[in-house]
């Protein structure tokens, strides 16, 4: 068997995390078996479907690196296909007409709910051997109700869950197109599992009931039943449903909140699923070790304190010049261009392991290419007079000191000794001066990269703001 999976939101909102740990499960384990990934866009929701939504969903597939081999199929293109099935359950009898009006299904309702029923069609147009029904209402247009099975039961051996049955008692004869002739979900989907022969579906456990119906409905169409691993849902930190505050926001959020896609992936396959105590790997090694077997059964609780850590993990192994090219696109939507500043790489590199996400590394690495504008407060407690002139003096022995880290140091160091400094005396007003801030990598490094011309005209320019000569 070629396994085959499919991923299949409905572009009814963003790609949040629950559907994209849904999406990489089922693209871990078609890679896993050497099968095939789909992705599907389940839109016949027109009144919520939106292509804004659509396109949140594939750029979240495209940076999160879930590469589908098949598709995007969009259902609504797939209507003719839909009708010709109906047509064909309609002429073997596994579907029919219902005319019951929604007055007629409200009364219903109110009359099981006061007898403490469980609410459900009645089946009052369904066909049987010697029933007699009433002619069509005129004008009344049809819905297509599925003869769901009343004897027996359906049940399915969930790869996550284990054994699940439900007495076909239980279910109705559902609706599987409406009176405007337009398919419902769990009709659509099971046609397509059908059509594109999906051997294992893979996706949150609130479609759980709907299973029941789907193999009915399989199987009344002849159809292989696939397997089904439904995933437990995600809690937030605080141990609730997760929601925007914790977590349920587009992934693409993420992106803008500065997470690299690799801790995103990493930190969801960790959460419902497990390898021994690995906790941090690469999707090669994800692959390679994912089954069904091992995604527990419980729901699985959202950490943003892992999350973090694992970001930082990332960012400090992340190639520097992928860094700089994510450091410069969030300067430029500050208006901040680097063209002109020192090599943005070597600027990364030393704050890559200073921070925790790529905003943070954006904010630390400002200052290189922005002129500080040194606080009255930082001003008033660093710039005394002392420290002033001894900024002076190491100005004219940087115009002329060898521009590398092994001789800037020196030279700091000498000029604080001679001014009758210590180090930190002299190298934290020279901070303030070149950074606007009292800390930073170590200022020999930060010298060197930020280079002669632009270290002289910072500190000609503090020296110059309290009339000091230099």
């Amino acid at each position: 068997m070629t396994v085959r999976t499919r991923f299949a939101p409905s572009p009814t909102g963003f790609l949040h995390i629950g559907g994209a740990r849904t999406a990489l499960f089922a693209w871990a384990y078609a890679r896993r078996h050497g099968g095939t990934f789909i992705l599907r866009i389940e839109d016949t929701d027109v009144a919520r479907s939106t292509p804004e939504a659509v396109q949140a969903i594939l750029d979240g597939m495209q940076w999160l690196g879930l590469a589908h081999d098949e598709g995007p199929f969009y259902q609504m293109q797939r209507m003719e296909r839909y009708k010709q099935v109906i047509a064909e359950m309609l002429a073997a009898g596994t579907a029919y007409h219902c005319y019951t009006s929604k007055d007629e299904l409200d009364a219903l309702r109110a009359e099981q709910e006061a007898r403490k029923e469980k609410p459900r069609y009645d089946g009052r147009w369904r066909p049987e051997p010697g029933k007699i029904l009433p002619p069509p209402p005129a004008g009344v247009p049809p819905v297509v109700r599925f003869r769901n099975p009343q004897q027996g039961a359906v049940a399915w051996q969930d790869q996550v869950k284990g054994r699940i049955e439900i007495a076909n008692g239980e279910l109705d004869d559902f609706i599987i197109a409406r009176a405007d002739g337009t398919p419902t979900y769990n009709f659509c989907v099971v046609v397509d599992d059908y059509d594109m022969a999906i051997t294992h579906v893979i996706r949150g456990d609130d479609h759980v009931n709907n299973t029941p119906r789907q193999i009915n409905l399989l199987q009344a169409l002849k159809a292989p039943v696939p397997l089904y691993a439904h995933l437990s849902m995600i809690l937030g930190d605080d141990g609730q449903k997760l929601s925007k505050r914790h977590g349920a926001v587009s992934v693409m959020q993420y992106d803008e909140d500065g997470y690299l896609p690799e801790a995103i992936l990493n930190y969801l396959a960790r959460l419902g699923w497990s390898h021994g105590d690995e906790e941090v790997f690469s999707m090669e090694q994800f692959v390679q070790w994912f089954d069904l077997d091992h995604i527990t059964a419980s729901a699985a609780q959202f950490n943003t304190e892992k999350l973090n850590w694992l970001n930082a993990h990332y960012l400090k192994l992340a190639d520097p010049q992928r860094l700089a090219a994510e450091a410069t696109r969030r300067l430029a939507r500050q208006g901040v261009a680097v063209a002109d500043g020192p090599e943005v790489a070597s600027v990364v590199a030393l704050y890559r392991d200073r921070i925790g996400n790529l905003n943070e590394l954006a904010d630390a690495v400002h200052p290189f290419f922005v002129a500080p504008k040194p606080s009255a407060e930082l001003s008033a407690q660093h710039f005394t007079e002392l420290a002033l002139r001894s900024l002076s003096a190491l100005r004219e022995r940087l115009s002329t000191c060898a521009w590398q880290a092994a001789e800037l140091g020196p030279a700091v160091k000498q000029t604080a000794a001679e001014s009758g400094l210590k180090m930190p005396q002299l190298a934290i007003p020279l901070r303030v001066a070149l950074l606007g801030l009292p800390q930073s990598p170590s200022i020999d490094a930060v010298l060197e990269v930020m280079g002669r011309e632009r270290v002289l005209a910072r500190l000609a320019a503090v020296l110059t703001a309290v009339n000091k000569p230099f």
